[in-house]
């Protein structure tokens, strides 16, 4: 298959029935194999629950600053809560959005938990005498995205031939999943970075475009840029490189990109859901031999052992690659990570240094220095 082209469209009602659910699983490996991107239609929320959604995620953004700014995210030492617009960074270089993160709720982190439990916290919710309906609303799509996200999981395990539980190991009992809202403004001046290129960084990425403006793109193993316009009624679902990792780079993690709304075009919105994995996983020594292994001593999962005639279909398409350099940093560095978490959090410093310079000040210089040393020398992938 050459580079795609255009994003396929999977329906998630055809995984439900027996009669249909091969013909679903044949499509969605095609697409881990050949994409790494899709819409996903039919995921199991009614249009309302969508619909509510949005309104109300971009009701927050017409809130007074103080408003927001009594929930900004530097407050916290967890990375959730509200950033000021520009305050993201992505490639190197400031991301055009206002946004907020939200999470599963978890308590506070006690002292005698590693340093990146902090990222494990309560959300900081806007003030509910102004938005009422603002937390119950979001605290039913999370509980109902967590559940997609987990039997979506369970799908690409089968489609790659191997037990729908292949997963489970990676997930805590109350594992945290993470959401934005987002507002990419209309700067006036036409379309710049609403977002650089990145990958996710976990398992998949579930993605409700919440206005009608294009902006979100895929890019294709050619290098180039596929629109992925706003289909009402789908998700667009990213495969990250938490998944790459554990197939053993069977499943495509697809560099993206959002373009901010050009001049005249109004501000774009967006509310992506991020799948979680166990902080406490320890990241294993090489990419194709990845091994994330449960803290708990009685369990160890090695990376998923994939099929060799699964591997053979992605191995074909690597080929035809033609040594395209992929120039997206992997999130799992290899040999300077001892835990997910550790990753995980050094990738929020990297993003959001305003939060990193109150609570993480050394790691923050940690960061720098590397950052320095890796300006000199290349990066392996975990």
């Amino acid at each position: 298959m050459a580079a795609f082209k255009e994003i396929p469209i999977l329906d998630l009602a055809l995984a439900r029935s027996p009669d249909t659910k091969p013909d679903f699983l044949r499509q969605l490996r095609e697409t881990l194999l050949n994409v790494g991107f899709l819409y996903l239609k039919n995921a199991g929320i009614d249009q309302e629950t969508y619909d509510r959604v949005c309104e109300e995620g971009i009701r927050f953004f017409d809130l007074p600053e103080e408003e927001k700014l009594a929930i900004e995210m530097k407050n916290r030492a967890s990375f959730l809560g509200y950033s000021r617009l520009g305050n993201e960074i992505t490639a190197h270089k400031a991301d055009w959005r206002e946004q907020l993160d939200l999470s599963t709720p978890h308590p506070e982190r006690l002292d005698t938990d590693p340093l990146y439990h902090h990222l494990l916290a309560p959300n900081q919710w806007p003030n509910p005498q102004l938005l009422p309906s603002f937390r119950p609303v979001f605290e039913d799509y999370i509980a109902r995205m967590s559940k997609i996200s987990v039997f979506f999981t369970s799908l690409i395990a089968e489609s790659l031939d191997l037990p729908a539980s292949a997963f489970d190991a990676f997930f805590d009992k109350d594992q945290q999943h993470k959401l934005k809202v987002v507002k990419y403004p209309d700067s006036g001046e036409g379309a710049g970075q609403g977002v650089g290129p990145h990958k996710d960084s976990m398992l998949t990425s579930y993605l409700l475009q919440a206005s009608e403006h294009k902006g979100l793109q895929a890019q294709n193993t050619q290098g180039e840029w596929i629109d992925c316009p706003p289909i009402r009624g789908t998700l667009v679902v990213a495969i990250g490189q938490g998944l790459e990792a554990l197939t053993g780079g069977v499943c495509a993690s697809t560099t993206h990109r959002v373009l901010s709304p050009k001049a005249g075009e109004g501000a774009r919105f967006s509310i992506p859901f991020f799948q979680g994995v166990s902080y406490d996983a320890k990241v294993g020594s090489s990419f194709y031999s990845a091994r994330l292994i449960c803290s708990d001593r009685r369990k160890q999962f090695e990376s998923m052992d994939v099929p060799e005639h699964v591997r053979a279909l992605r191995a074909e398409i690597l080929q035809r690659q033609n040594g395209r350099k992929d120039d997206v940093e992997f999130t799992f560095v290899k040999g300077r990570w001892n835990h997910l978490g550790e990753a995980t959090l050094m990738n929020r410093v990297k993003s959001h240094t305003d939060v990193a310079e109150r609570w993480f000040p050394d790691l923050l210089k940690q960061l720098r220095e590397q950052q320095a040393r890796d300006d000199t020398q290349p990066v392996k992938a975990f």
